[in-house]
């Protein structure tokens, strides 16, 4: 009898070349549904530069079809974790009805502890939070105020004209850390859902990061822990229901939607205690409907004042760049301008 490794195969090694050829066969498969949600998983790569088939050659391209695949995935990634958003999309609340009923409530939560005022959202800044973002500079922030402009006719067309009310109910929390009054259940819901997500799509066709990733949930915020960190410090971690019980059920009034704002959460807040805004939208017809004729003279005067902006940058740079020493092109002006100088006294 031949002994096992003098030319021959033994069982348990034919086991282990199947089961290393059902792998590489797994992996394969495994990459080519990868890559099937690919932008160009659709595009013939052997039509378009007439590359005939070559197993060699289709296994180096399924190779760097995956590597392609992990480095998206990579930048993805990377993207969503330096993800800030520090603007966002704002309704503000104005019906004095209702901020006056926010003020009371807050009054009595700080008569049963005083140092909860710290927690309390200032007058001035009630709103409801469409969709946040991320801006990192002044062109980001153009591009934002364009979108916003796009908005407001998926806002008509979804609204067909109707006013959207927003009736206001009860109290809840946000694992009692965030106090905010709740948006009545209602048809108006369905619509403020439905810009919330025409909202999120527009600015993320303009390339613009937005959105969370938790569902989408209108509240009107009233107090927030995080406003004041010494309050942990202190032993308060968490809002004592019993603080808002006589108005888990109250009706603090409705508002009509009458304005869409781009908000910074960093600016410096307006005299009246609200955001700094970039941009509006009207909506509805509160204003007897004129068209936002202010709103785009406004957007006109910045995309100018920009430009005006980077001219400036731009000349100062270029003088800066002519004057460092050892600059040729300095030394030849200031030679030409001197011959012409002298020319022009010969003339005389």
């Amino acid at each position: 009898m031949e002994p096992p490794g003098a030319g021959g195969i033994n069982s348990s090694e034919c086991e282990n070349v199947s089961r290393e050829k059902e792998t590489s066969e797994e992996f394969e498969a495994n990459a080519m549904d990868s890559l099937r949600d690919m932008p160009f998983a659709t595009i013939d790569i052997r039509d378009d530069c007439g590359i005939t088939d070559v197993p060699h050659k289709n296994l180096e391209r399924s190779k760097e079809n995956e590597r392609i695949s992990k480095d998206q995935i990579r930048k993805r990634k990377k993207k969503k974790k330096d993800y800030q958003p520090n603007y966002f999309l704002s309704i503000p609340i104005t019906n004095k009805e209702i901020t006056r009923g926010i003020k009371i409530l807050q009054n009595a939560i700080i008569q049963q502890d005083k140092q909860l005022a710290k927690a309390m959202t200032s007058d001035g800044s009630f709103h409801i939070t469409l969709l946040v973002m991320q801006l990192l500079n002044e062109d980001e922030v153009n591009i934002g105020i364009g979108a916003l402009l796009e908005l407001k006719p998926f806002i008509e067309e979804i609204l067909q004209g109707k006013p959207l009310i927003l009736p206001f109910q009860g109290i809840d929390t946000f694992g009692n850390q965030v106090g905010f009054v709740k948006l009545a259940e209602g048809e108006h819901m369905n619509s403020l859902l439905e810009i919330a997500e025409a909202a999120k799509r527009t600015f993320q066709e303009k390339g613009i990061l937005a959105g969370e990733n938790g569902s989408f949930k209108p509240h009107l915020t009233f107090m927030k822990l995080s406003k004041a960190p010494r309050l942990r410090k202190k032993g308060v971690k968490k809002i004592d229901p019993e603080f808002y019980e006589k108005f888990i059920s109250h009706r603090f009034g409705e508002e009509m939607v009458h304005r869409i704002d781009l908000c910074s959460m960093l600016k410096k807040k307006q005299s009246n205690g609200y955001y700094h805004c970039e941009s509006s939208i009207v909506i509805g017809d509160k204003n007897g409907g004129e068209p936002d004729d202010a709103e785009l003279v406004r957007l006109s005067k910045r995309l100018v004042e920009n430009a005006v902006l980077k001219a400036v940058q731009q000349y100062l740079e270029e003088t800066q760049n002519k004057s460092k020493p050892g600059d040729g092109s300095s030394v030849k002006t200031q030679e030409a301008d001197r011959n012409g100088t002298d020319s022009d006294n010969n003339r005389k």
